[in-house]
């Protein structure tokens, strides 16, 4: 008897310790992480970091950039496979394929023929998975079997100069995405359940850059940089809230997100540095009043992360900053020369920034505004890496040229 009790309360620790671990290890459903602003819960640092990662499981998915999504113990992942566009559903744990859609995709030309496949990331809500190919096609999924629910392409064959790269968003019930191209785009959002369109803002067309949520005065806004601007649209009817110029000069592109910290927006780009607004509702309207510009750092293809007042990010001559996000001032910047072109991904895992530049080096440092310190520089994957880390407790899924990998830091 003593024995049983023994191990129904044992097997009772192991329930709670499971419990306890799929809470805290958060899922990854979009676009840089639940909230968009590349932040992960639940990640514990090792005391002494490992040489290398251990491998559990490694599938070839096909060529593309999209960051994977990540909810409960399924992962999406949206890759080129020949011709086609294919989404797959995989097993968190073993990387066995539980479902796929496939369709028919747009050639990729030109200077972006290197990158053939997809690089927008899918969203996760609602039990429906939504992606956005090269080509410009968007589609929603039904996440747990596949079917298409339905499938969009309001402007054939008209993308950015490079294809696509922006991830849609989901919210209030509707998949909101920037679609289109130079002169010829807009932001449209579909009822997530049916494919109809909700409403549109068609004043300028896309870059590259992915929407965030904003909210003031209980307005919620979508906040992105579009071909010229940084703009703040209406999530209720679509009406332009703000706008502000950001042109792209010579070979600098729209490409980061947005970064909402309460009324403040920040946003970078190559050749234009950095700058903070502070939105304000006023009168019917809403009014965006600079905080601080920072002329002087700025990133190309990265995003930097918010911690505790300060942003971290990766330059678009692939150093890593340091910016006080309260002043604008530049805390430091580290000479180091990682990957190139600026491409690359931060990510705040609580008392450490992750760092993985193109050049596949998975790096971790301390969240200081005094000086880089380093604490890890590991190795992750054999070609260039473009997607975003997908971080789980000690689980790393990495996405390279044409595999996905699944790490875990022990």
């Amino acid at each position: 008897m003593k024995d049983t009790n023994r191990t129904m309360v044992a097997l009772a620790v192991c329930v709670v310790v499971m419990i306890a671990s799929c809470a805290v290890a958060q899922d990854w459903p979009q676009w840089r992480g639940p909230n968009r602003d590349g932040k992960v819960s639940g990640f514990t640092a090792p005391k002494k970091w490992p040489k290398e990662l251990t491998q559990k499981w490694k599938v070839t998915v096909g060529s593309g950039d999209a960051t994977p999504a990540l909810v409960g113990d399924k992962l999406y992942v949206f890759t080129r496979q020949g011709a086609e566009e294919v989404t797959l559903c995989l097993k968190a744990g073993n990387g066995k394929e539980v479902w796929r859609d496939k369709y028919a995709a747009q050639a990729v030309t030109g200077a972006a023929s290197r990158h053939p496949g997809p690089r927008s990331s899918p969203t996760v809500a609602n039990g429906k998975v939504v992606t956005l190919g090269v080509g410009g096609v968007l589609s929603c999924l039904d996440a747990a079997t596949g079917k298409v629910v339905w499938r969009k392409d309001p402007f054939p064959k008209v993308v950015p100069k490079f294809f696509t790269a922006m991830s849609p968003i989901i919210v209030d019930g509707m998949a909101i995405a920037h679609l289109g191209g130079k002169g010829n785009g807009a932001i449209i959002a579909y009822n997530l359940a049916s494919g109809n369109e909700k409403w549109r803002w068609a004043d300028e067309g896309p870059e590259y850059a992915s929407p965030v949520l904003l909210t003031v005065g209980g307005t919620k806004q979508i906040v992105t940089l579009s071909e010229k601007s940084i703009v703040g649209v209406g999530v209720a009817d679509g009406k332009l809230l703000w706008q502000l110029p950001f042109v792209p000069v010579r070979m600098a592109y729209n490409a980061a997100t947005p970064i909402v910290d309460g009324q403040t927006v920040i946003y970078t780009g190559k050749g234009r540095g950095a700058k903070a607004v502070k939105i304000e509702k006023k009168g019917d309207g809403f009014t965006a009043k600079e905080l601080w510009s920072n002329p002087d750092v700025a990133t190309q293809f990265n995003t930097p992360v918010l911690k505790d007042g300060l942003l971290f990010g990766l330059s678009d001559r692939s150093n890593l900053f340091c910016i006080n996000a309260k002043t604008g001032q530049t805390a430091w910047t580290d000479t180091t020369t990682r990957g190139r072109g600026g491409f690359g991904a931060i990510v705040d895992a609580g008392s450490v920034i992750l760092a993985l530049p193109s050049n596949s080096e998975l790096i971790a440092f301390k969240p200081s505004n005094k000086e880089y310190s380093e604490l890890a520089k590991i190795k992750v994957a054999e070609t260039p890496i473009y997607a975003h880390p997908v971080i789980a407790g000690n689980r790393i899924f990495i996405k390279d040229k044409e595999t996905v990998t699944m790490w875990t830091i022990e």
